[in-house]
């Protein structure tokens, strides 16, 4: 068969992404285009005649959208083609082998993706030269010679050497070794090496060196928090006395914990307070285990009104180096990583936050510093990284913020936090013992990520973004999804011994971790491409992989769970009690290394450390530029750190899991941004109150001033946020995230130091114990260094009913700032602290706090204009303006319905039915200063598409048939889980809630086998169920190109389509939502009601206007009651509607259109505030033509929308308006039973 290349460009209509990259490089670069093509290029291997016409319009294409052909026009006109580096996984080209396998199971194809792009010719070369620079990372990708078209083409493999003289090499020969060879070791640490080599008597294997390497790299053994500090010294300051009371409070609580001959160093800094606090009684609640894989607590949680023990795991986690190289790869995986630590630890990973810090990304990229990408560049892939893989996986991101400071174009900071739980009946932990297997599950290995420990370890040098393709890792969200779904298991958990995922230092780590004797072979290790060699496939980094022990008599069992859900499983090593890692390459030993001398961790360091002086200003008072009232406030609702990040807030979605108690953003107008992180524990089928709350605490400007203020600051500010939203700060625990420049001099040792020293004494004050951490110690580029950092993230349960909102309710309220009074050193008053702290939570239990805000970046005046925002409510302020705008850390901002009487209440005002802020007189109207705080931010993340477009109003009348079939006493719902549908459980749930017996059935497509079996198995079921329900999610990751296309194929399998006709022949019901509407779209189902019918007419579902995912509130009208799914409705009720998605917009002729309106098949359409259809931004997220949200087939028994219905419960989405509850999912059942 011969090679082939096609060409899928879209349709005129459709060309939203090669638009909106011609504003991005007109704006960018200050070019002119008038016109861009955007080709998708696809190089076919393998494809039979008959199988690529098959695949063309199912797999490539689609024939609403696409132009498919087989040669391409571009002559004379500029062009530039761009692919993925050779060895680079391409997600793209993945999925669509995936697809074609779904029209031939076992066809040997072979698939490459590349984007072409196609100018108009008033593009000089020069411009060319610019784009080709703007639109290619010498990281992943490369220009594309489209000449060749072959598919032998692979990275080199190469020799893995011994080597020879390696013992015999010289004292001063040392270091340059450690720089010639990329190693992160130094020579002190090579020196141990060379000597233990000596010892064994032999040279070493080069895949020996760098295994050692990546062990004792900073990333995995923490050099710098291990180095032993000999000496601290203080400068003279006004802090001075200060810092002799913290030193002497570590060295009391040395003493105390009987630690004083213990190596003095940062980690001991960092773990001594929780060793601490848990010896004085106040720690009784963590997990002990010699499994380190996440923070760990046990919690009591309320299911169905009986109280369960479970624990709690969280994990925070950053990507600074990988982001900073490769923005979207680098914060996909962050998150990636985040995830597996915690499920690893048996945990389902259900609630994530964002923290992130960049320079000016509003700075012209012509003036981006050599050596760096653009800031606004790395700020927005990586928003697109992070939330692509955590919108795929499935995890709701409830709080995201992008701090800016501009030192951190020295390097990016990337953090994620997350958390997990599991019911602890359902963990087993127990030491590896000789005999057992390790087992290796989920994703296949690649190059991507080879170096990744060594590299984040590394200082960023001009040179990095050339040099550094390998070290950053590639996610396949779907992959981690099959993972989380296998781990939420109980019969799976059981099973397992000891568990560990696969990060930094791949095999060698993940496997070479889990116990001290191991015998492993790598030439078991599932690849995603030949050639690698055996040093690759020790090191590699490649992501969504596990590592699991278990007892060799359940290897079987454990492998056939594994199938079921569709994750690949190897057997790769065996426990062994020689205290040795061994691996092999066939029957040849290719890494042999004593457990002693790994776990040696190198050389031991020393350092000396000067705490440096703190100069004596006050560091929270803040000029604000400005002649007027008026011009101030607006100044400081658009400082950089006090914007509305809608715009960016909105990419992730905050609602799956149907596990959500505040959003993002709340109100009715959805305006006011929350502070904290709210998800109730999933907990399966039952109901719970018990919900998980997080915040984090940092402010980068204090911290540069001193890291000792800023670390206490970030831990109190922490505690604010979370009293504010109606939890209690007693039980609060904490994970710190470190990160600092380069350690060069004993100054620069003594900002970490600093840091945990303000750390330790909030810890010991206020009884907070932090119990796991993450540090990176390589913010530096050039002369520049990051500003010093200790984030805090801080975590605590909440009873879901007692959680409040922070915008204000109504008029007529009294405004207090529960003020906090720093010390004369501006230190926390600890004491004060706690004490405010309760009055708060005491008041919001008692219902006369229903407001807070915890006073952050832009003063008690963001707070105040923030909370009028949501509701359009109003205050009218008396006090002194410049205490508007300082920081007031600790401080929180309440709407109290009743006089508040406590010391630190400082009343400044009332709550008003009008739509402005009064400060001192000065009436500042809230739509001038919501202007203010978005204007700036949308330059660069947009938080709308487009508006205007005609509509019209559904008032659909027609009668909905009855069921004329066997009423029944249970009704069956099918709900097939296909490769990177997310929204299984949820719909599961909603079904069930309902009254019905719901069957989850995985799609398996490991095999052709595999994809046999399941077409029949999935036939079956439909045979048997009453109700087939397609859940939202990413089928196959959303591609090739084009969201539904997996579950498209498979619905028009012939013995598939022909069960689903049977299935509404005979009355039964169908339901697509999100991802499941666009299947029933693209296959046909709907609006027919057959498959098989779509043509180039039809309507479909396309990328957002806006061009990327939208996650928010949305309110519909219901437009017609035609239908079993909407029998309980009247035609014009609104709900309030989760929405999530990138490809939401449903586009239609005008003329199918005027069929759907007239048949009644317009179920639901999107309405503005006054419950009127629109297509305008925000109201209709993505633009769709006529407002529709959903729609039914001609039959009604057929519904696809767009919105989730499945994710609400009582108490979740606590800050939003309306009704929530639309119980399409009784309807459906109520139908079939007999009532």
């Amino acid at each position: 068969m011969k090679n082939r290349r096609i060409y899928v460009e879209k349709y005129s209509r459709f060309q939203v992404e090669a638009d909106t990259l011609r504003k991005e490089l007109n704006t960018n670069l200050g070019l002119s285009i008038e016109h861009l093509r955007f080709i998708n290029v696809y190089d076919l291997f393998g494809f039979s005649d008959e199988l690529l016409e098959k695949s063309r319009y199912s797999v490539f294409g689609e024939v609403v959208t696409d132009s498919v052909t087989d040669e391409c026009d571009m002559e004379g006109m500029p062009f530039l083609a761009v692919e993925f580096l050779p060895g680079q996984f391409d997600q793209r080209a993945a999925s669509a082998v995936d697809c074609v396998h779904l029209i031939e199971p076992n066809a040997e194809v072979k698939i490459k993706s590349s984007r072409l792009y196609i100018f108009d010719k008033s593009v000089s070369a020069e411009d060319m030269a610019r784009i080709e620079k703007y639109l290619i990372n010498a990281v992943e990708s490369r220009k594309k010679n489209l000449e060749v078209l072959s598919d032998n083409e692979s990275a080199d493999v190469k020799p893995v050497a011994v080597l020879e003289g390696f013992r015999e090499m010289k004292e001063e020969d040392l270091a340059t070794y450690c720089k010639e060879n990329g190693l992160a070791m130094n020579a002190d640490d090579l020196r141990e090496v060379v000597n233990y080599f000596r010892e064994e008597g032999r040279d070493p294997i080069e895949t020996e060196l760098r295994i050692l390497d990546t062990y004792w790299s900073d990333h995995c053994r923490h050099t710098t928090f291990t180095t032993e500090i000999e000496e601290i010294t203080l400068d003279e300051s006004f802090m001075k006395a200060e810092f002799e009371e913290s030193l002497d409070l570590m060295r009391k609580i040395r003493s105390e914990l009987g630690r004083e001959q213990k190596s003095l160093c940062l980690m001991e800094l960092a773990t001594i307070g929780a060793r601490y606090l848990k010896k004085m009684g106040k720690l009784d609640d963590m997990e002990q285990s010699e499994e380190n894989n996440a923070c760990s607590i046990f919690v009591n949680v309320d299911v169905d009104g009986v109280m369960e023990k479970w624990l709690l795991q969280f994990k925070n986690e950053t990507h600074n180096h990988p982001t900073e190289i490769e923005p979207f790869g680098g914060a996909s995986t962050c998150l990636g990583g985040a995830i597996r630590d915690p499920l690893s630890g048996r945990s389902y990973v259900y609630q994530a936050m964002r923290v992130t810090g960049a320079g000016d990304i509003y700075k012209p990229v012509s003036e981006t510093m050599a050596g760096k990408l653009p800031q606004r560049i790395i700020s927005t892939k990586a928003a697109a990284g992070y939330s692509s893989y955590g919108n795929q996986i499935g995890l709701a991101t409830t709080h995201v913020r992008e701090v800016y400071h501009p030192d951190y174009v020295a390097k990016r900071l990337e953090v994620g936090a997350v958390v997990g739980a599991v019911k602890a009946e359902n963990v087993r932990r127990e030491s590896p013992a000789a005999g057992d297997v390790v087992l290796l599950l989920g994703g296949r290995t690649g190059r991507d990520g080879v170096g990744g420990a060594t590299g984040s370890s590394k200082e960023h040098t001009l040179s990095s973004l050339e040099e550094c393709s390998s070290e950053v890792q590639k996610g396949n969200a779907p992959e981690e999804r099959k993972l989380a779904r296998l781990f939420r298991r109980g019969d799976v958990t059981r099973l397992i011994k000891k568990s560990n995922d696969f990060g930094a230092g791949g095999v060698s780590v993940a496997i070479g971790e889990l116990t001290d004797g191991l015998d492993i072979y790598l030439d078991r290790v599932p690849t995603k491409y030949k050639g690698l060699n055996f040093s690759e496939l020790a090191i590699s980094e490649s992501q969504e992989r596990m590592s699991v022990v278990i007892e060799r008599k359940d290897m079987e069992r454990f492998m056939a769970l594994c199938h079921e859900e569709n994750v690949e499983v190897t057997y790769v090593a065996d426990v062994t009690d020689t205290r040795r890692m061994r691996m092999f390459w066939g029957d040849k030993v290719v890494v042999d290394l004593s457990r002693d001398f790994i776990d040696s961790a190198g050389a031991k360091h020393y350092t000396k450390v000067r705490l440096g002086g703190v100069e004596n200003v006050n560091p929270f008072e803040r000029k604000i530029e400005g002649a007027t009232t008026t011009k101030r406030m607006k100044n400081n609702l658009s400082d950089d750190n006090v914007v509305s990040q809608k715009g960016l807030i909105e990419m992730f979605d905050s609602t799956i899991g149907a596990s959500t108690v505040l959003m993002p953003y709340g109100g009715k107008t959805q305006c006011t941004e929350t502070q904290v992180s709210v998800q109730k524990l999933p907990v399966g089928g039952g109901f719970t109150n018990t919900a998980s709350i997080m915040a984090y605490g940092y402010n980068p400007f204090i911290a540069k001033w001193s890291p000792y203020h800023g670390a206490a600051y970030a831990v109190v500010d922490a505690c604010a946020k979370v009293v504010a939203a109606g939890a209690r700060y007693n039980d609060m625990r904490f994970s710190y995230q470190e990160y600092f420049e380069r350690m060069t001099d004993d100054k620069s040792w003594g900002k970490p130091l600093a840091a945990l020293l303000g750390a330790l004494k909030m810890q010991v004050e206020l009884g907070l114990p932090s119990i796991g951490g993450k540090d990176s110690m390589s913010g530096t580029f050039r002369d520049i260094n990051v500003p010093p950092m200790l984030m805090a993230f801080g975590i605590t349960t909440v009873d879901a009913r007692n959680v409040i909102s922070p915008e204000f309710k109504e008029g007529g309220h009294k405004i207090y700032v529960i003020r906090h009074t720093a010390k004369d050193n501006y230190m926390p008053d600890t004491d004060q602290l706690k004490a405010n702290f309760e009055f708060v939570s005491e008041k919001i239990a008692q219902g006369d706090i229903v407001s807070a805000w915890a006073v952050g970046f832009g003063g008690v005046a963001e707070a105040v204009a923030k909370m009028s925002f949501g509701n359009k409510v109003g205050a009218e302020l008396e006090c002194d303006e410049q205490m508007l705008y300082n920081y007031a850390y600790g401080s929180i901002v309440v709407e109290s319905r009743r006089t508040l009487n406590f010391p630190a209440a400082e009343y400044i005002g009332n709550t008003l039915n009008k739509e402005a802020i009064f400060i001192n007189g000065t009436r500042l109207p809230l739509e001038e200063l919501l202007e203010a705080n978005t204007e700036k931010y949308t330059t660069v993340y947009s938080d709308r598409g487009k508006s205007g477009e005609p509509t019209r109003v559904s008032d659909g009348k027609i009668h909905m048939k009855e069921y004329t079939g066997e009423k029944v006493d249970k009704v069956k719902v099918y709900i097939p889980v296909f490769p990177g549908t997310n929204c299984d459980y949820d719909t599961a749930r909603a079904f069930e809630r309902a009254g019905a017996e719901v069957k989850l059935g995985v799609f398996k497509n490991l095999t052709g086998e595999d994809v046999i079996a399941s077409i029949k198995e999935m036939t079956e079921n439909i045979a048997e169920c009453h109700i087939m329900a397609l859940a939202g999610g990413f089928s196959a990751g959303d591609e090739p190109d084009g969201s539904g296309k997996f579950i498209a194929n498979v619905l028009n399998n012939k013995d598939v389509a022909d069960a689903i006709h049977a299935l509404l022949d005979r009355g039964g019901l169908m339901l697509g939502i999100c991802n499941g509407f666009q299947a029933l779209v693209k296959s046909g189902l709907l609006p027919y009601g057959r498959l098989g019918m779509v043509t180039m007419e039809s309507p479909t579902l396309f990328r957002n206007d806006i061009n990327r995912h939208i996650s928010q509130v949305v309110s519909t009208r219901v437009g017609t009651v035609a239908s079993p799914w909407l029998r309980s409705f009247q035609v014009g009720d609104l709900h309030s509607i989760a929405v999530s998605h990138g490809e939401g917009k449903f586009v239609v002729s005008d003329e199918m259109a005027e069929e759907l309106f007239r048949n009644g098949q317009v179920a639901f359409q999107y309405v503005d505030a006054e419950g009127r259809p629109t297509t305008d931004a925000p109201y209709n997220p993505n633009g769709s033509s006529f407002a529709i949200e959903g729609i039914i087939d001609p039959s009604g028994q057929i519904l696809g929308k767009m919105g989730h219905t499945e994710r609400y419960e009582r108490d979740l989405m606590k800050n939003i308006h309306g009704q929530k509850i639309q119980d399409i999912f009784a309807n459906a059942v109520n139908y079939f039973m007999n009532r």
